[in-house]
């Protein structure tokens, strides 16, 4: 797959792919202010948590670039105006927060020096672009590890996308997936879960897949219980916006999927950088985002399927406790959920 960001240091850009237009379109976006980021991130035009954190951290490196020409004072005021900004764009997936914070950690400690405006600018920029090369490595060692988990002839279940589209490049999910069949050369298939309302299965799941050649079947969200029940599923690869103490946080739909995978004796895996890691919350430290209705009632914005003045329920994720969760995949290594909380206390 091709890169979902990238910076274009001639224009001072942030290159991206309009996620929205896929799969019908593949229009890629130049973005120049921090507000532009945010717009990008809050209209979903870059989505999935690795990423909009990677996006994120450009926002803040665009905003350095805006403002060069202010004294000190006025720019440390910007890029803190930057970071509210971002940071209301998504309230779940925990990986923005993660990548503002790191970015103004950053700032915060050149500004202590006798660095100039600019040259702040410059390394902000780099950072970014450090961050994301280092989501790109990142992903690949989720894929080579969750791969493990995988055997040949395994038909896979998947929720909302976690792929290349979702990161810089590879994917969480996906990435596992992806590294079986190509680098394993192992012969799997992949069912994917169209995920309601927005159809990031069947948009962008599917899409991936299919430009990478490996066998994808899209189903509706409500058949995949039947489908573990007649013993068609052999695993469930789903990613996560945010794990806490006590489980995942993940597109609305997973909690059901994995309920369903416990009834019917499914593996269920979790794959997810350690950025996507909150560990020092619980789920009831997390706010679940909700979205305009509108993305209920209508399909993909284009086609009304409720009636006039019939109120609609739009939450963006849901919450699936670790008594559900097999196994958690990050880039050091497979854990149950007991040994992820001691790993990462332990590394911390």
């Amino acid at each position: 797959m091709f890169r979902s960001i990238e910076y274009i240091p001639d224009k001072k850009c942030v290159k991206i792919i309009d996620q929205t237009k896929l799969p019908h379109e593949t229009i890629f976006v130049e973005l120049t202010t921090y507000k532009e980021i945010a717009e990008a991130i809050y209209t979903m035009k870059v989505r999935g948590a690795p990423l909009i954190g990677v996006t994120a951290a450009y926002g803040i490196a665009l905003a350095s670039i805006e403002f060069l020409d202010e004294k000190i004072e006025i720019f440390t005021e910007k890029l803190e105006q930057a970071k509210t900004e971002i940071d209301k764009t998504r309230p779940t997936a925990v990986n923005l927060f993660w990548a503002t914070q790191k970015m103004m950690k950053k700032f915060y400690a050149l500004k202590k020096t006798d660095k100039t405006v600019d040259e702040i600018s410059n390394f902000l920029v780099e950072k970014a672009n450090k961050m994301a090369e280092k989501d790109v490595s990142i992903n690949f060692m989720l894929g080579k590890n969750g791969a493990s988990l995988i055997s040949n002839g395994d038909c896979v279940l998947t929720h909302c996308n976690a792929g290349s589209l979702a990161t810089v490049l590879y994917g969480t999910a996906l990435s596992a997936i992806t590294y079986a069949f190509r680098e394993e050369k192992k012969k799997i298939n992949v069912i994917s879960d169209e995920t309601r309302p927005r159809l990031q299965g069947a948009t962008l799941t599917a899409f991936e897949l299919q430009y990478q050649k490996i066998p994808v079947k899209v189903i509706s969200d409500n058949s995949s219980g039947l489908l573990m029940r007649l013993g068609k599923i052999q695993k469930i690869f789903v990613g996560a916006d945010r794990i806490t103490s006590d489980g995942v946080f993940n597109k609305i739909g997973t909690y059901m999927v994995a309920l369903a995978a416990n009834a019917n004796n499914v593996p269920f895996y979790v794959v997810a950088p350690s950025s996507s890691l909150s560990l020092s919350e619980t789920s009831v430290n997390v706010k679940i985002e909700e979205r305009d209705p509108f993305e209920v009632s209508n399909v993909l914005g284009k086609t009304r399927i409720v009636p006039e003045g019939v109120d609609c329920l739009n939450f963006a994720f849901d919450f699936t406790p670790f008594d559900l969760v097999t196994k958690i995949i990050t880039e050091h290594g497979i854990f149950t959920s007991k040994e992820l909380i001691e790993f990462y206390s332990k590394k911390n």
